[in-house]
């Protein structure tokens, strides 16, 4: 048997992949290792959604075989399918499985298994101590589940790859996720959060209406998890029924509705099948039904044929949503889509000053969000204790919250007074 080392790029889907791929592993009796020092196989499961996430691939790589000489890599996911071959030549790479072939990586890895290397030097050890964590201990530490529930896109936005590079919509049965959420709960998870590349769209292969808000009043009928929460959901999928189901407390009072632009034109542009105006409706509607929900969500900046007048109007309506948080992206050109070959491609200088005010802007709003909490009790999830002694942890509605307290919070959900505010943190009294 062999130790290995998993990292994992990009979104919660690929997290989710990869704590299930550490979970498969361990029951055939390898060892999951936190450091690459410490393995014999090297596992990574990339992104490919943006040229950042392949440069960032890339890095990673190269950064595995300089860590350890010794180990033999294996490279998973989109950038593994948009870049076999260029990914195959990296020092030490041996297996480079692209999405359709990604559910057999226990297989393929099992094929020609290494024979378990002698305990590594003390001078490899000390080269790898300080990566960050991966999904070895520190899954089995973590307090918050992934659980995909489907995968694929059937959407066609003309900037996105990633409906190209998964497919169409493949949902898992509502049986088998009750069963993985319920196995989470029995090792101790306080929260799953639901993933996919289009969660929205679940139960639509299956012959399921409304399948999303069918699955989700299963999980809370059928589990006794303590929390459940949405990854990121379109906003044209979000129902009535599903909104509906947020009288439960235990439904996490969080939506992420990607926007990407707030400018009418350019979501014309971009094959978005919702405008500005009925996002806005969606989201007055969402915050009547749920009190003190937070609404995140993704903006592209610098799409192309993005004029400063777009971009003025999409900051405007971004500023008028008072979202709790914005990922925010400069455009990047994608190989095979159609936005990539559209005129009017804006400068990367460009690129780079919008995503810094729309970053300036998104930052403004979180605060103001923030503050609306500040001398309220509210229920926190603790997960980790930081280096400075502080544990950190989240409310429901994704409120990042830090506390000194001389006992164990790990993985406990306590009641906690938000006092103050400090860097971009609530600071809580655990009462």
């Amino acid at each position: 048997m062999s130790r290995v080392f998993l990292q994992s790029l990009g979104c919660r889907l690929n997290q989710s992949e990869i704590e299930a791929l550490a979970r498969q592993l361990a029951a055939q009796g390898h060892v999951i290792v936190d450091e690459p020092a410490l393995a014999d196989i090297c596992v990574v499961n990339t992104c490919a959604v943006t040229a950042e996430a392949e440069r960032k691939t890339r890095h990673l790589l190269r950064a595995l075989a300089r860590a350890n000489p010794q180990a033999r890599i294996a490279v998973l996911g989109c950038a593994a399918t948009l870049r076999k071959e260029e990914l195959a030549s990296f020092p030490n790479v041996a297996w480079v499985l692209p999405n359709e072939e990604k559910e057999r990586a226990v297989e393929a890895l099992a094929l020609t298994p290494a024979p378990l290397l002698p305990s590594p030097s003390p001078a490899l050890q000390e080269r790898g101590r300080g990566w960050p964590e991966g999904p070895g201990e520190g899954v089995r530490a973590r307090t918050r589940a992934f659980v995909k529930i489907q995968d694929g896109c059937d959407n066609a936005c003309t900037y996105c790859i990633v409906h190209i590079l998964r497919g169409p919509v493949r949902s898992r049965p509502v049986e088998e996720v009750i069963a993985d959420i319920a196995a989470r709960v029995e090792e101790g998870y306080q929260e799953a959060v639901l993933t996919g590349v289009n969660i929205g769209a679940y139960g639509q292969d299956l012959g399921m209406t409304d399948g999303l808000a069918r699955l989700v009043e299963a999980i809370l009928s059928h589990t006794t998890l303590p929390r459940l929460r949405l990854s990121s959901i379109e906003p044209w999928d979000v129902s009535p029924a599903l909104l509906s189901l947020w009288s439960d407390r235990r439904l996490c009072r969080q939506l992420h509705l990607p926007l990407q632009s707030g400018c009418e034109a350019t979501l014309r542009r971009m094959g978005r099948r919702m405008t500005a105006a009925a996002y806005a409706r969606l989201v007055e509607t969402a915050r009547a039904a749920i009190p003190d929900l937070a609404i995140t969500t993704d903006i592209i900046v610098g799409f192309p044929g993005e004029t400063e007048e777009e971009f003025a109007e999409s900051l405007a309506f971004v500023e008028r949503m008072e979202f709790a948080r914005l990922h925010v992206f400069p455009f990047s050109p994608r190989p095979g889509t159609p936005a990539a070959r559209m005129s009017g491609q804006v400068p990367d200088p460009v690129l780079r000053e919008r995503a810094a005010r729309m970053r300036d802007l998104g930052e403004h709003l979180a605060a103001r969000f923030r503050r609306q909490f500040l001398g309220r009790e509210m229920e926190v999830l603790w997960e980790r204790r930081r280096r400075d002694g502080l544990w950190h942890g989240l409310t429901d509605n994704y409120l990042q919250v830090v506390t000194a307290c001389p006992a164990d919070l790990h993985n406990r959900i306590t009641r906690t007074r938000l006092v103050q505010e400090d860097d971009g943190l609530l600071v809580g009294e655990v009462i």
